[in-house]
């Protein structure tokens, strides 16, 4: 149900504000519990134990989870304007499938242990591999129907290659506890260099803003769109690439993090309605939001990774969606 005019207006600072809430309360959540009056003195260097919690573990931890969340948010609703179908999510072409196929070998190959950088690494040109199929088909003319058959196909190639990988180390167990632990997906243990690979997802965000108007002509479809001098074949390149990148950085930095790209943009599709030039903003701060509040969720259950919060939120919520389908 579409909101009044007047409360669509109020959407983007509801969001903010919530956004500030959720950021608060995770750099008060944790191991050691802060209170406010604390969490201002350690942001401002005035309790220096506060401050060490707060900028070196609490910090990163919250603009990771708030980039992630912006990417797979915007790339569900970048794969929902592409495919014009309201279903749509980032791992539907196998970029996600891809990065977490990346990051496996490089730990199984023991390279994650020698920099911080080559995991994310190896998950950035998982996914980018992944999608170049998809691309190529892109750029020859290829039906929404082909590239998801070929998205199911990449999909379950990657699903075996992890597989194979997981069953050939099973006899070392600290490389297969790393393996299993970055599939479920989370923010913890992060630092200023994750911030650093995740900080191009900003960019972007950025380019995919100008392409709101665009995106509402293709929802209209591909022959109207072009009627109205939309270069369709042109704009559906630049979107696989965009949900690519946003994707890659976010599975590079979290693992894989599931649902984020289905439900916040329906839910505030169904609430502000199709204009993306409104929703790609809303979508940019609902997804921070959501999974910083997955992310205290998790704390609170006694550290559930965000994976697994988002999972269990966001399996119901798809039954319902089909549920109400015709």
């Amino acid at each position: 149900m579409i909101l009044p005019a007047r409360l669509v207006r109020w959407a983007l600072p509801v969001l903010l504000v919530l956004l500030a809430v959720l950021a608060v309360a995770a750099l008060m959540s944790g191991d050691m519990t802060l209170s406010p009056a604390r969490t201002w003195a350690g942001l401002c260097g005035e309790d220096s134990l506060a401050s060490t919690i707060i900028w070196q573990i609490r910090m990163p931890r919250l603009i990771v989870g708030m980039l992630v969340g912006a990417a797979l948010s915007s790339a569900g609703l970048v794969m929902q304007a592409f495919f014009r179908n309201n279903l749509a999510n980032p791992g539907l072409l196998g970029v996600s499938g891809g990065g977490a196929a990346g990051a496996v070998v490089t730990i199984a190959a023991g390279w994650a242990s020698a920099s911080l950088w080559f995991l994310p690494l190896g998950a950035i040109v998982g996914a980018l591999a992944a999608s170049a199929a998809v691309i190529v088909l892109a750029r020859r003319g290829a039906s929404t129907e082909r590239l998801l058959l070929a998205g199911v196909a990449l999909n379950a190639l990657l699903g075996a290659v992890t597989s194979y990988v997981l069953t050939q180390y099973t006899g070392l167990y600290e490389r297969n506890t790393q393996i299993l632990f970055w599939l479920m997906g989370g923010v913890e243990d992060r630092t200023w260099e994750h911030v650093q690979i995740a900080l191009p997802i900003i960019v972007a965000a950025a380019v995919l803003w100008p392409l709101g108007r665009q995106m509402d002509l293709l929802s209209l479809g591909v022959p109207e769109a072009q009627s109205l001098g939309v270069d369709t074949r042109r704009l559906r390149r630049h979107l696989l690439v965009l949900s690519t990148v946003l994707t890659a950085l976010a599975t590079a930095v979290a693992g894989a993090v599931g649902f984020v790209g289905l439900i916040v943009p329906h839910i505030l599709r169904l609430l502000v309605g199709p204009e993306h030039r409104r929703l790609v903003p809303l979508t940019l701060v609902g997804g921070a939001a959501f999974v910083l509040g997955c992310d205290l969720v998790g704390r609170a259950a006694g550290g559930l990774r965000l994976g697994i919060v988002t999972s269990l939120v966001g399996g119901p919520f798809f039954l319902w969606l089909l549920r109400k389908l015709p």
